[in-house]
């Protein structure tokens, strides 16, 4: 009969923490819908008479106790019944959530939803388990871990679900040109939405990024190389011959490749570039993300990372690279404590450097920070000129995770053709004209042609490569490998190269690097001045001659006939000189006074 209510569809009432069914089938009773006919309800007379003496009570108690009275005891008896009522629905919440809260996951969520209820601490993330749990650890191809390196480096942080947040902070952020200064007309910043330091470590990624094609990627070692000039480059990356370099460019699933360090057993022995085994041992627990500059020539001052989390200082790693003559002036400056640190930055000193031009120098860690650092996830890499000024974990979840991007580097503010890239080169005196000219001829010989509209979304042949952002995995570790190449066997300027084996590699596999604007990446690095220039600056304003002193004309002398506090005769036809700049000249010359108290030019 329709309409009816019986035991069987009770039963059917289902839940997230538990239904009827369930415990019936727990009970081994199996759970069929039980018939059970309609009951017919009849009051009984005794209800009524029961309900008659209640009243006759209540009148009783009213005529005792006065009105007041009553109501204070009713009013009373309504706050104890919410008060129950209360404590029974915060009792079954909190019995029901307690299978969420031993990961810490519910907090965290509404944290996300509600940024400014974020109150970082000092202590390891809430979505970071207590428990270390070594599975979650990402161990990549030729990994050797002891059990003590395991306690030191931090455990990967399990992360909710993407789905569980219910929208980016970051969603509704629209992007606007950098505002309007008068005092500042070249390139500016421009506003960047970042999420906090706690949302970025849940949005990193848990596994690796996958690498399209390749998956094995091995560097060529040789251990009785010889010079061999007629190729090209240098012993440090191996004189490749340009079949070799072809070679490179057809990608595979497995592959061996030149990448710097080609003499030698390991990046840093014996190799060129060579560092201390200490040294060499710290970066090899290096594990998560680094981020790395250089110095070499003592051609930069140390800048400080600025506005970075706690979490980011225990878990990230800092690394600057630094020759002998700049660590020289670096003691000579008291700035070097005893554990090899200056500030954030752990020192690292290379020997027998592979170059003699330092600018070249520069661009093996900036090229080949995977060689360096073997068991790094993601790496940012900063020019030496450059101050860091966000936190690496917010850099790494804006250009990165929120993108789903291996690699990211910003454009140049203003070029974005090679061709004008390479004249502008020459006219500032970067390189010598006729090593420019042989690089971009080779390259029009292999197809390089003008940047146009038709590359797109490709929005730059020319990059701003004093910022690297990159996650580690054969397919980028390949690029850079490449890019090493051209700038081994080719010139030092990494932005005439960089196009060429990007788009070789793209039209083999699926794959591209990100290119941000330069206005945001100004948002994050603050460029300072090279040493030479910034001397330069300071030597000048020391040696400018002192601002001219206020001098005061002394009181003219009267001529006869003057009015002195109204007294005396008539003034004279003759007319006091007053000084005065030319306007034309900027010189100073006499101007005649008129009588009027004006100046005669204003008449």
């Amino acid at each position: 009969m329709e309409g009816t209510m019986t035991g069987g569809s009770l039963g059917l009432r289902s839940g997230s923490y538990g239904s009827l069914q369930q415990q019936q089938l727990h009970n081994g009773v199996a759970a069929s819908p039980i018939l059970s006919p309609p009951l017919s309800v009849r009051k009984p007379k005794m209800l009524i008479s029961g309900s008659r003496e209640k009243e006759r009570i209540l009148q009783r108690i009213c005529k005792i106790v006065g009105r007041r009275k009553v109501g204070m005891l009713l009013l009373l008896i309504a706050c104890a019944a919410v008060f129950c009522s209360l404590f029974s629905i915060v009792r079954d919440e909190v019995a029901s959530t307690g299978g969420e809260t031993h990961l810490d996951f519910s907090s965290h969520v509404q944290d996300f939803v509600n940024p400014d209820a974020i109150l970082f601490s000092n202590k390891r993330p809430l979505l970071i388990p207590q428990e270390k749990n070594n599975s979650n650890t990402i161990l990549h191809k030729n990994q050797h871990f002891s059990p003590s390196d395991n306690e030191i480096w931090p455990p990967i942080p399990v992360h909710p679900p993407i789905a569980a947040f219910t929208e980016h902070p970051c969603a509704n952020f629209s992007f606007s040109p950098p505002p309007a200064d008068r005092k500042r007309t070249g390139p500016r910043p421009c506003p960047v939405c970042y999420v906090s330091v706690e949302q970025a470590v849940a949005l990193m990624p848990s596994l690796p990024s996958a690498s399209h094609v390749l998956k094995n990627l091995d560097f060529a070692t040789e251990d009785t190389l010889v010079a061999n000039e007629s190729n090209g480059g240098s012993m440090f990356g191996g004189h490749p011959s340009l079949q070799q370099r072809d070679k490179s460019f057809d990608i595979k699933e497995s592959m061996t490749v030149h990448c710097g360090f080609v003499k030698g057993k390991k990046p840093g022995q014996g190799t060129g570039f060579d560092i201390d085994d200490a040294d060499l041992v710290e970066m090899a627990l290096c594990q998560g993300v680094v981020v790395a500059s250089a110095i070499f020539g003592n051609y930069d001052i140390i800048q400080q990372p600025k506005n970075i989390s706690e979490y980011a200082k225990k878990n990230a790693c800092f690394y600057m690279f630094v020759d002998e003559e700049t660590e020289v002036s670096i003691k000579n400056s008291s700035l070097l404590d005893g554990t090899n640190r200056i500030g954030l930055w752990r020192l690292v000193v290379v020997h027998n450097l592979p170059y003699a031009d330092a600018r070249r120098n520069g661009k093996v860690p900036k090229l080949l920070l995977h060689r360096l650092f073997p068991n790094v996830r993601y790496s940012i890499w900063v020019d030496g000129k450059l101050e860091l000024v966000v936190d690496p974990y917010q850099i790494l979840e804006r250009f990165l995770w929120r993108k789903k991007v291996t690699f990211a580097i910003s454009r140049h503010y203003r070029r974005f053709d090679v061709f004008e890239e390479a004249e502008a080169n020459k006219a500032a005196g970067k390189y010598d004209n006729a090593s420019i000219d042989y690089q971009i001829e080779f390259y029009k010989k292999e197809g390089l042609t003008h940047y146009s509209p038709a590359k797109l979304p490709i929005t730059s042949d020319v990059p701003e490569g004093c910022v690297i952002i990159r996650e580690h995995i054969p397919v980028t570790n390949l690029f850079t490998c490449l890019w090493f190449n051209e700038v081994d066997r080719f010139t030092s300027r990494d932005q005439i190269s960089f196009s060429t084996v990007r788009d070789k590699i793209m039209s083999r596999v699926n794959w591209t690097a990100d290119m941000f604007m330069d206005c945001e990446r100004r948002n994050f690095v603050v460029q300072a001045y090279h040493r030479d220039l910034l001397e330069q600056r300071l030597a000048s304003s020391s040696n400018k001659p002192p601002p001219p002193l206020a001098i005061r004309e002394s009181p003219r002398k009267l001529i006869p006939g003057t009015p002195v506090n109204g007294q005396g005769t008539p003034p004279s036809k003759k007319v006091p000189m007053r000084r005065g700049k030319d306007r034309k000249s900027g010189s100073r010359r006499h101007r005649p006074k008129s009588s009027t108290g004006r100046d005669s030019n204003s008449l």
